[in-house]
């Protein structure tokens, strides 16, 4: 199982969910410090922003960090839930998670995947640079795109709500 949550809930997500995996996606100038239940080397940590377009003194989110991501997915064994979070939990961190269940169901439906998203994080907008490197590297020919640009801009919020995302489900 993939939980999904804000920086501000990440202790007790992970303390909550038994996670042996953490993704952090959080912009260079934003400190955290990893649970001590995670192992330096089950913590994957993207530093990003949250753009869709390259902006001057700003990190865009590319390929780079996409194929990190899809790596470590492929590396987690799933005995045990990965905690995927960013600083809101509204569009990094729902964008890596729809990628990683994508990438661990290929023949999945793109826009039902993003339909259950969507249902499960109605505040969710996943930054649309992810989901255009994923889609690419992934050979989606603009499926998961299409899914994501289908649900729409999520609800407004401060922070996104904890939720979790089966990838086979």
């Amino acid at each position: 199982m993939i939980h999904v949550c804000p920086l501000s809930k990440l202790e007790q997500t992970v303390s909550r969910t038994g996670a042996v995996r953490l993704v952090t996606l959080l912009s260079a100038d934003t400190d955290m410090a990893r649970p001590a239940s995670i192992a330096e080397r089950d913590h994957l940590h993207l530093r990003m922003n949250d753009i869709a377009e390259l902006r001057v003194g700003l990190t865009l989110p590319g390929e780079a960090h996409v194929r990190r991501l899809l790596d470590f997915a492929s590396e987690w064994d799933r005995a045990r839930p990965m905690v995927i979070h960013c600083y809101a939990g509204v569009s990094r961190s729902p964008a890596a998670a729809y990628i990683v269940a994508a990438a661990l169901n290929p023949h999945g439906d793109e826009a039902e995947l993003a339909g259950m998203l969507r249902w499960l994080s109605p505040s969710a907008t996943p930054n649309s640079r992810l989901i255009e490197v994923a889609d690419a590297l992934l050979g989606r020919e603009g499926r998961m795109i299409a899914a994501i640009k289908g649900i729409g801009r999520g609800a407004d919020a401060f922070e996104g709500e904890v939720f979790e995302l089966d990838p086979f489900g």
